[in-house]
This record gives C-alpha cells, structure tokens and sequence, in this order.
C-alpha cells in the first residue's frame, strides 16, 4: 500500500553552477566559447586525420576516434548547461534527465577504455616495430574500437537500469549542472545500498582494467626505451608517448580526487567543480595537447594550407585569364 501511494516525480531541478543573474550570463559567454573552441579543435583533429594518408596509422585511427568521442562528450552536457544559463532555471524532464546520464556514462566508459587501448598500441609500436604493422592491422583496430564502445554501451546500460529500478517520488533538485548518475540515485526513495556496491564494483572494474594495462603497457616501454642505444630514437619514443600520459594523468587524476573525496549523504560544491574540470576544461586542452608538438600533425596541416593556397592561386590565375580574354575580345 504504501509504494502505491508514491506519487513519482517527471522532473528534476537541476542547481547549476550559480543563481546570480549576471554569473550566469558571464558563464554563458564562457562556456559558449570553450563549446565552440573544443568543438573546433577536435573536429579540425579528425579532419585533419581524415585528409593526410601519412596519418592513416593505428595510433591516429585511435586518436581520431577519441576526438570524435570527445565533441560527442562535451554534446551531451555543455548545450543544456548553455540552455539552462540562459533560461536561468535548472529544470530537466525525467527521461531527458534519463537518456543524458546513459550518454554520458557511456561515452565516459568509452573514454577510459580507449585510453587503454591506446597504451596497448603504443606498446606494440614500440616494443615489436617489426611486427607492429601486422599485429595492429585494420581487423585488429576495428575489433579494439568496436570492443571499446560495446564496453560503454553495455556498462551504461547496467548503470542506469539498477538507477531506474528505483522509485523517485522527491526530492527533485540535484546539486550540480547535468543529471550524474550517483547523485541522482541519492534521491531515490528506497534503500539504495546495493545499488551502489553494484555501481562501485562495476565501475572499479570499468576503471582499474584499462589503468592496468596502461600500467603494464608503459612498463614494457620503459624498459625498451632504457635499452636503446639511439638517443634520438629515446627522444621520439618518449614524445610519442607523452602527449598520452599526459591525458591519461588529467583523465585518471580527476576520478582518483573523486574517490578520495569523503562520502555524504549531499553533493557540495566541490563535486561540480571536479565535474567541470573533466567536462569542460579536459576535453579543451585534449586537442591543444595532442598537437602542440606533434610534428606530424604539424607537417600534415603545412601540406593542407599549401594545397589551399595552390587551388587559390590557381582559381585567381584562371580569373584573370578569363578577364584577358574578354578584353582582347
């Protein structure tokens, strides 16, 4: 009798960043700006990719992926949040609310996983260049990439079917800027105890099993790197694999502060601030970390501004010969 009595709620409020007028149109233009720019940075990353056959290697297959994972990341949650600052009211229906935390978690999934699997081909490439090209060929990218995102799709989809198995009848307001998964269970009205040791479990699996071999890959690298005669080849192994450690550290850092952070019964302030570094600021310096030293990114867009100027070059001597033409006519 009682669960009859529920009355179930068909929509959240969600908090956001700051309820100051004139914070929130600050926030407007700012994060308008970081959309665009990661937008544009990633895009320009797989266009890039796409249009130079030099780059058509494992590791850039990869990272095309991971740039497109990215705009589809930061699509999820910084256009309802541009959305929301601009209505000034947080409000979310319930399966909006719903099908934002099952995007989210998966591509966030898809992320760590890829991650991973990036480590693993460097592995390769570095460890047994002989066999690299055979070993990594296309069947192998695609089984690894496919397997990434069935990954995601398959743990979002535990995720929030133990969350939805809950009632929600009120509260409704969510301390944060997007519908996360842990604190919209928080306002379940039920015993949630083993929803949570299903979460935390899946989601240690989820994050301990690409950490691992990310570990055991820069190991294997480590090692190899520190037998090379060649200080050249020391230099441009430790550059290739930079740039991805360093994304690997923002990436891991912010879910390590997380899991750190002592449980409460409410979310505070701090949990969205963690949440914008990981939603808005990571997915914008992914690009500038990728390509700021990365000489064939450097080489393949020199080869494309040529190209440019060459078709413009050529279109202007055409129009020119057109206007002699007539003249003399």
């Amino acid at each position: 009798m009682k669960s009859e009595n529920l009355t179930l709620i068909t929509e959240f409020i969600l908090v956001g960043l700051t309820s100051h007028r004139r914070s929130q149109i600050l926030l407007f233009v700012i994060i308008l700006l970081i959309y665009t720019l990661t937008v544009t940075g990633n895009l320009g990353i797989i266009m890039v990719i796409r249009a130079d056959p030099h780059l058509h290697t494992p590791m850039y297959f990869f990272l095309k992926h991971f740039a497109g994972l990215e705009i589809c990341y930061v699509t999820t949650s910084m256009p309802q949040m541009l959305a929301h600052l601009r209505a000034g009211n947080g409000i979310i229906s319930f399966r909006h609310c719903t099908a934002q935390m099952y995007v989210s978690t998966c591509l966030g999934t898809v992320e760590f996983l890829l991650l991973g699997v990036m480590a693993y081909d460097r592995y390769l490439a570095i460890c047994y260049p002989l066999v690299y090209t055979i070993t990594m060929g296309q069947d192998r990218q695609l089984q690894l990439a496919s397997a990434s995102w069935a990954g995601g799709f398959l743990s979002a989809l535990i995720y929030v079917a133990s969350v939805l198995r809950h009632p929600y009848c009120g509260p409704n307001r969510i301390n944060h800027f997007y519908c996360e998964l842990p604190l919209v269970l928080k306002l379940a009205c039920a015993d949630t105890h083993v929803t949570e040791a299903i979460i935390l479990v899946l989601a240690g699996v989820l994050l301990a099993g690409p950490l691992a071999a990310i570990l055991t890959s820069y190991a294997g690298i480590l090692s190899t790197v520190l037998q090379m005669k060649s200080t050249a080849g020391r230099r441009k192994a430790f550059s290739t694999c930079g740039s991805h450690l360093l994304v690997v550290s923002l990436y891991y850092g912010t879910v390590v502060s997380m899991f750190l952070r002592p449980r409460s019964s409410s979310a505070s302030d701090i949990d969205k601030q963690i949440a914008v570094f990981y939603v808005v600021i990571t997915p914008l310096l992914n690009p500038i970390i990728y390509t700021l030293r990365n000489k064939d990114i450097h080489a393949a867009v020199a080869k494309i501004l040529q190209r440019w100027e060459g078709l413009k070059t050529k279109e202007k001597h055409k129009v020119i010969g057109v206007d002699v033409a007539q003249g003399i006519a």
